[in-house]
């Protein structure tokens, strides 16, 4: 790990909040990707049913 000096605590929390904040995005994009593609399906089922 390189030598951060004293500011070390500031970069790791950066890190850290920043590591959460695209977790966060990852999440929030799968639920939407399930969601559109039950909705899509259920569209498709009507329409071919």
């Amino acid at each position: 790990m390189p030598d951060l000096g004293k500011y070390a605590a500031e970069v790791l929390a950066a890190y850290g909040v920043s590591l959460l904040l695209l977790a966060g995005l990852v999440v929030l994009s799968l639920r939407k990707g399930r969601k559109a593609r039950a909705t899509l399906a259920e569209v498709e089922g009507r329409k071919h049913g």
